[in-house]
């Protein structure tokens, strides 16, 4: 693992791994932080031993955006290469099979903005600030912020942010659904392990399977929708943790099971 990212086991909830960003002084996200954030990702993906995942980028900052200073002078055809890059990384993330959790402190703007929208759950400081300000720039979000939060927030909402490049504090992004929750800003990574630390105990090829249902099902029409549903439903007749959970609701009721991820 590289220098500015490193996946990190949360001392108290071993099942929840930390992606951690740490590059001074704003975690701006560079060609290098875009391959670690990428690694991390596969990493924690593949590791039978997480349940869950944290994105964290310290106490100060989550991530100001992209290095735009490495950007400034990319012809074209430099930038194809690596807004391809940035993507990819980015869509790593939000690919990982289990459940993710943004814990935004400071700024999460441009490119870190669109880290956290790669998350499942995002939890805020009251004093952070998120936005694509991209168009003041001259430029228009290329890390997923057209297309992702548009899905979380609506369209409208998200061309307002876009085409105006404003900041949104804590409680307007919880407001309009940029953010799940908001906490005290010495509060945020704890708040941030709680919510996925709710998942670690889980059926993990369950979780996984809803994961990508939703995730899936939303880039396509209701009926395609429902059959990736019902293929992802009766492939896990085939687990241990559907016997599993079905014995102990007979025989104990519900949410008493003990799941073994298989």
């Amino acid at each position: 693992m590289g220098g500015f990212v490193r996946v990190e086991t949360d001392p108290d909830t071993p099942a929840v791994a930390v992606i951690r960003l740490d590059r001074p002084k704003m975690n701006a996200i560079s060609a290098r932080v875009q391959a670690e954030i990428g690694a991390a990702a596969a990493e924690v993906g593949a590791d039978d031993s997480v349940s869950a995942v944290v994105l964290y980028g310290g106490e100060k900052v989550f991530a100001a955006g992209a290095d735009v200073k490495e950007m400034a002078e990319l012809d074209y055809a430099a930038m194809a290469g690596y807004s391809r890059a940035l993507q990819d990384a980015l869509t790593a993330v939000a690919r990982i099979p289990k459940p993710v959790v943004a814990a935004i402190t400071g700024y999460a703007l441009g490119g870190g903005c669109e880290l956290a929208l790669c998350a499942d759950f995002r939890v805020a400081a009251d004093d952070a600030k998120l936005g694509q300000p991209e168009i003041l720039l001259g430029v228009i979000p290329g890390a997923g912020g057209t297309q992702r939060l548009p899905r979380l927030i609506g369209p409208a909402r998200a061309k307002d942010l876009i085409y105006s490049g404003r900041h949104v504090g804590a409680e307007e992004a919880l407001a309009i659904g940029l953010v799940d929750s908001v906490v005290p800003a010495a509060e945020v990574y704890a708040a941030a392990v709680r919510t996925a630390a709710r998942y670690a105990g889980g059926p993990a090829i369950a979780l996984r399977a809803a994961k990508q249902a939703i995730d899936s099902g939303l880039e396509t029409d209701l009926a395609t929708g429902l059959e990736i549903e019902r293929q992802h439903f009766a492939a896990l007749f085939a687990t241990e943790d559907q016997k599993t959970g079905m014995r102990s609701f007979a025989e104990q009721g519900p949410g008493k099971a003990r799941f073994s991820g298989r």
